[in-house]
């Protein structure tokens, strides 16, 4: 193997499984779920376990770090069919004696009632989709639970899981500063040991996207005030012990979600069921796999020519330099210089990395380049100067 072939190893290796079915479909969601009205948990618990031994056949010889169940709402899984697909992924692989296993889960009744039978299949991390913190707004951006159903599902998921995450979105219609650092404040109250809290972005294809575009989403914060939002977030969460390790994620120490560290450090991950993206070190070099997109004819294409892939695309080295880079500065402890530049065949343009230091947008130390708390909130624009 060569040095770029073992360079996965920096990030480790993990599985990433698609459920893609809701009860509905929130109107700021781009991501690939789809709202049915009955789904055969046998046939997908069979077909997604038949991709987990497909995958592991090719990549022998490694251990999963972590599994994490993402959708859609992986929560409406029987816990029949996520014990399927855990001890498929441990009969194809085998599991790192510290293995992290996660789950998204929304805090209505019907899932909440789930809790106990995902933690007996072998979960241990519960990421729970709360959203807000006040009825209107979670009635604004079509979720199907109250703030009372939230705080109870939380509570079960506390007695249930060690480790306990959810999601906030900020900067939503009407929403000053006080009435978002109220809402952190009660937040970082209930929170154990992680918070993922995103900026409310509209995205095309999406509700808001076609609300937006015909006029009729209104009352949206503006870019400085969005930006005074971010900054109390980070001063806030600071201050609670529950600093950000990566751009939206603020966790306790040691309490980072292991499988989005898998992604941002670039390692290796399989990637089973509808949409679903993996990245996987092979033979013959570091391939992008996606699978079929729609859930009938993933499902369709499993059962009858034995995967759910699409063709696969080699990514070259200078790409996945690119991709080292755009992920790795997402994370406070940022990109590993000597890495970089043993992917890319040359490091980075010193011209544009001193500029960015003399303007205080990143650091430089221990071999490590970060982006700096006032650069953040512009990676963006740090990340076109560097790719440049």
């Amino acid at each position: 193997m060569t040095v770029a072939g073992e360079d996965w190893r920096a990030g480790g290796f993990g599985l990433y499984v698609h459920w893609p079915f809701c009860a509905a479909k929130c109107p700021y969601c781009d991501f690939n779920s789809h709202v049915v009205a009955h789904v055969d948990q046998r046939r997908w618990a069979d077909a997604l376990s038949a991709e987990i031994a497909r995958l592991a056949a090719e990549t022998p010889d490694r251990h999963l770090g972590s599994i994490f169940f993402g959708g859609g709402t992986p929560s409406l899984m029987l816990p029949e069919t996520v014990d399927a697909v855990i001890r498929a992924a441990q009969a194809g692989w085998g599991f790192a004696n510290d293995i992290e296993i996660s789950l998204e889960a929304n805090p209505t009744s019907v899932e909440k009632g789930r809790f106990r039978g995902f933690a007996d299949a072998g979960v241990n991390r519960l990421s729970m989709g709360i959203q807000a913190l006040n009825d209107t707004d979670l009635h604004r951006l079509g979720r199907m639970h109250s703030v009372a159903e939230a705080r109870t599902a939380f509570d079960v998921a506390r007695s249930v899981f060690d480790r306990v995450s959810f999601d906030l979105i900020y900067a939503r219609q009407g929403q000053d500063r006080t009435a978002w650092r109220a809402e952190l404040r009660e937040a970082l109250s209930m929170a154990v040991d992680h918070l993922s809290l995103y900026q409310l972005t509209i995205e095309p294809g999406t509700a808001f996207g076609a609300r937006a575009e015909a006029g009729k989403l209104r009352d949206l914060p503006d870019d400085d005030l969005s930006a005074d939002m971010y900054f109390d977030t980070q001063d806030l969460c600071e201050a609670a012990g529950m600093g950000c390790y990566e751009i939206s994620n603020h966790a306790r120490p040691g309490a980072q979600s292991r499988h989005n560290l898998v992604y941002w450090r670039q390692g290796d991950w399989a990637a089973v069921g509808p949409g679903a993206h993996g990245r996987l070190t092979l033979p013959n070099g570091r391939m992008a796999t996606e699978a079929h997109r729609m859930p009938g004819a993933w499902l369709q294409a499993v059962e009858t020519t034995g995967t759910g892939e699409v063709p696969r695309d080699a990514i070259p080295a200078h790409e996945q330099a690119t991709e080292y880079l755009l992920m790795s500065l997402r994370l406070t402890e940022g990109l590993d210089e000597a890495r970089y530049a043993a992917l890319s065949g040359k490091p980075l343009e010193e011209h544009a990395v001193t500029s960015l230091i003399d303007m205080g947008m990143i650091d430089r130390r221990d071999g490590r380049i970060r982006a700096t708390a006032q650069g953040r909130p512009v990676l963006n624009a740090i990340l076109r100067e560097l790719a440049a």
